[in-house]
């Protein structure tokens, strides 16, 4: 398990990630995706597990899903469970936003 920050405050790190949009991060071997929420932060695998498609092309909808640009399928942002469509879950990753930057876990 490896742990990354992102940003060096809480300040920088709400400038670098705009409110409602997917930003791609490489962080060691994997790219995840980032969406923000005012002050929570989402962050996920980049690829879609059906297909592989880039989710980072994605939309959220209202209900704070992602929605897979592909075939639309609808993966939850807080669980990574599947809500539309026929495949594994998404996978989440921990984070933490804090003083010092946003703390993300990959396993």
């Amino acid at each position: 398990m490896k742990k990354f920050t992102l940003g060096n405050s809480k300040e920088e790190v709400l400038k670098l990630v705009p409110e409602r949009v997917i930003k791609k991060v490489i962080l060691g071997e994997t790219s995840i995706g980032i969406m923000r929420k005012g002050e929570t932060f989402h962050t996920f695998h980049a690829f879609c597990p059906h297909r592989g498609a880039s989710l980072i092309q994605g939309n959220i909808n209202s209900s704070g899903e992602i929605i897979c640009p592909l075939h639309q399928y609808r993966f939850d942002l807080e669980t990574g469970q599947v809500k539309s469509g026929y495949c594994g879950d998404l996978t989440i990753y921990p984070n933490e936003l804090n003083e010092n930057g946003l703390e993300i876990t990959i396993p």
